[in-house]
């Protein structure tokens, strides 16, 4: 007998001629796309990388504003991947972004 397979299961449920190892099968999938669709995920090697430099970021900034090139390279950073920090941050509600004289600055929301 051939091993089963996803496929070999779902062309059983298909036609209508389930045996139990292809509802055991069948089972196991749903829990594995139920875990996907969840979103209960462990944060990557990068994300847990990020949360440190997020806070490196919080530390310099202050109530005054600074612009992004500067934040980077305080940090020691990339402007892209400041700004995609900043981003988040921003998301979170830790900082805050406004523009004076068409140049962006962020910095730390009081409170």
């Amino acid at each position: 007998m051939t091993k089963m397979t996803y496929v070999n299961a779902l062309e059983m449920a298909i036609n209508g001629t389930l045996t139990d190892e292809a509802v055991e099968k069948l089972r196991n999938l749903q829990a594995q796309l139920v875990k996907r669709a969840s979103g209960e995920r462990k944060p990557t090697k990068a994300q847990k990388a990020n949360e440190g430099v997020k806070s490196e970021i919080l530390g310099v900034l202050t109530t005054e504003g600074k612009q992004c090139k500067d934040i980077a390279a305080a940090v020691g950073i990339s402007g892209q991947k400041c700004s995609a920090l900043l981003g988040q941050l921003i998301e979170a509600g830790a900082v805050e972004k406004y523009t004076e004289k068409r140049v962006t600055y962020f910095k730390v929301v009081e409170g």
